[in-house]
């Protein structure tokens, strides 16, 4: 028996460190620990609930707006406040523009050198790997030419040693890609570099700025009038008009191309990284309003073992649903640490009981985490693109049952292949897929509101504390594009009395509860192979194919101000 440890897992938004047990060649268990404290709750006490979005947002500089969003949708939920319907199309056109965003992102910078070989690039043919692109994609950079001066480009990084991929397993027997595809993969990467940041700029005409463009409880920050300079205008809007036309074929022509090309060659995984069985999604892009799920693009509800015949539904008001354990985490409960408390009576109170820095292994720990573990009903879920498309595949949505089998059958796997490392994978080009199709049906709908001049953005009703109950609470809920987010307000007096966030990762990358039970990072890796323990591609892959983000936590600092890399509590 040999435990790895990886430490940080790098690529990744945050601090994390996985161990795993490998027995014959074979991980038999594993465990996810979250080396970031949580703190963020605290700091929210006491202030004014309109300000929480601004201050939230900052968590995290990646998932960029959805904490924003759920901020403002938690005390609209707790005031009663609607949003007008221009505000809602400017807030999914938001969303859907990070979805796009995000997948590309995280497939080229993230996870795709987990299954591209950069060094294996250098013995392509350029010329092959044009005829080859150009078989299955149109994208007009696809020739000999550009194909070469890429390959002249990772010749001399090669030379200098490679960067900061000094360190990948490049030549692992566990890549299988010919050095083609790995060419391919290597120029797109540098050509989605610079396409990600002129999508963002969306974020820039309706939110001011990126990362965290501004929001406003009760709509919008910003007001539509084609013939104002300060206003959102005719020239602004031909500005993201162009955007969405390009990322549009930038998804179509570059990344689901080049995933489908690099998972046709991966199809073994389908076998592996399954993990848990049951999967959880909030629902997003609404389109009546947020107080009818319903009418959302992607469902709400829970699937439980894999059976797609049966969505349950998911109430996060009530109290005996979702639930945060620590038993095998750094806090305390004054209830003990085998009680689950709901979002609402939430409590954030660390206490550190590991090992004293610097050590080698968390074995022997009874708690080893900073992320608190939520379950549904006491069962664990997996959150993100996957669950998201499992849950409004089963509950009937037409346009997300045609992405998908589209896709299984262009790879020729049965839907069984979805619950695997490739599946979880494939599903985010699925699912930018359809974030692209939606993110030009909401701006064609917002093209309408603007020729109708119906572009109120802001309901002001409610907006003075003085119209507020003297107690309130709420729920907002957002699917961002790593999973399942939810912000719980409890307002008294005018001012945040608690705060609780549960983001994606805290289902995905928590420690066991108290009966036991895997986490999603943990249970995906059990069963794996490892081919070189001193090379553990195979874990990374699978951990990346859920896109960790651990920065919704805060750094910890010395009461001098110092920031401390490793923590150690006397």
């Amino acid at each position: 028996m040999t435990r790895i440890v990886v430490d940080p897992v790098t690529r990744i938004e945050g601090h994390l460190r996985v161990e795993a047990v490998v027995e014959n060649g074979v991980i038999t268990d594993a465990f996810s620990s979250g080396t970031m404290v949580r703190g963020l709750e605290k700091i929210l006490i006491g202030r004014d609930p309109r300000d929480a979005w601004a201050i939230t947002e900052r968590v995290c500089g990646v998932c960029t707006t959805v904490h924003a969003l759920a901020s403002v949708r938690s005390v609209e939920d707790a005031l009663g406040i609607k949003v007008p319907p221009t505000a809602e199309l400017i807030r999914n056109i938001m969303m859907a523009t990070l979805y796009v965003q995000d997948h590309v992102v995280h497939f080229y910078h993230l996870h795709a050198l987990d299954w591209v070989d950069i060094v294996n690039a250098l013995k392509a043919d350029p010329k092959k790997a044009a005829e080859l692109a150009g078989s299955f994609s149109k994208w007009d950079k696809n020739t000999p030419a550009y194909f070469t001066e890429v390959q002249n480009k990772v010749k001399k990084f090669a030379e200098t040693g490679l960067g900061i991929f000094a360190n990948g397993y490049w030549g692992h027997p566990a890549y299988k890609l010919p050095p083609e595809v790995n060419l391919i993969a290597v120029a797109h990467y540098l050509d989605a570099l610079a396409w990600q940041k002129e999508i963002v700029k969306i974020h820039a005409v309706f939110g001011g700025k990126n990362p965290h463009p501004n929001y406003l409880v009760g709509g919008v920050p910003c007001s539509i009038n084609v013939n104002e300079v300060a206003a959102i205008n005719g020239e602004r809007l031909n500005l993201v008009a162009k955007l969405i036309s390009d990322a549009d074929t930038f998804v179509n022509e570059v990344y689901i191309p080049d995933l489908l090309a690099v998972a046709s060659f991966y199809k073994d995984w389908a076998k592996w990284g399954g993990g848990l069985s049951n999967y959880l999604s909030y629902g997003e892009y609404p389109t009546k309003g947020y107080s009818d799920p319903n009418s959302f693009k992607y469902a709400r509800g829970v699937i439980l073992n894999r059976d797609l015949t049966t969505v349950h539904p998911v109430n996060p008001k009530d109290s005996q649903e979702i639930k945060e354990y620590i038993a095998h985490s750094w806090y305390d409960y004054e209830g003990g640490k085998d009680v689950g408390i709901h979002p609402w009576a939430g409590e954030t109170k660390i206490n550190y009981t590991g090992p004293k820095p610097p050590f080698e292994t968390l074995e022997g720990s009874e708690k080893y985490s900073f992320l608190k573990t939520p379950r549904w009903k006491d069962q664990p879920m997996e959150v993100g693109p996957l669950a998201r498309l499992l849950v409004s595949f089963a509950a009937g949505r037409e346009d997300v049952k045609a992405a998908v089998t589209g896709v299984l059958g262009k790879l020729n796997v049965p839907v069984a292949a979805l619950f695997s490392t490739l599946g979880r994978t494939g599903a985010r080009a699925i699912d930018a897929e359809l974030a692209m199709t939606y993110l030009k049906e909401f701006f064609g709908q917002l093209m309408d509101r603007v020729k109708a001049n119906d572009v109120s953005t802001f309901n002001g009703a409610l907006w003075e504390p003085k119209t507020w109950p003297k107690e309130a609470e709420g729920v907002g809920l957002v699917e961002a594009p790593r999973g399942s987010l939810a912000h719980w307000i409890k307002i008294k007096d005018g001012a945040i009395e608690n705060y609780q966030l549960v983001v994606p990762t805290t289902w995905n990358g928590s420690p066991r509860d108290a009966k036991n039970q895997h986490s999603a990072f943990e249970a995906s890796l059990i069963g794996t192979p490892v081919a070189k323990l001193d090379e553990p591609v195979e874990i990374i892959r699978t951990i990346h194919s859920f896109d960790p983000c651990l920065a919704c936590a805060v750094h910890l600092y010395d009461p001098q101000g110092n920031h401390l890399s490793r923590v150690t509590f006397e």
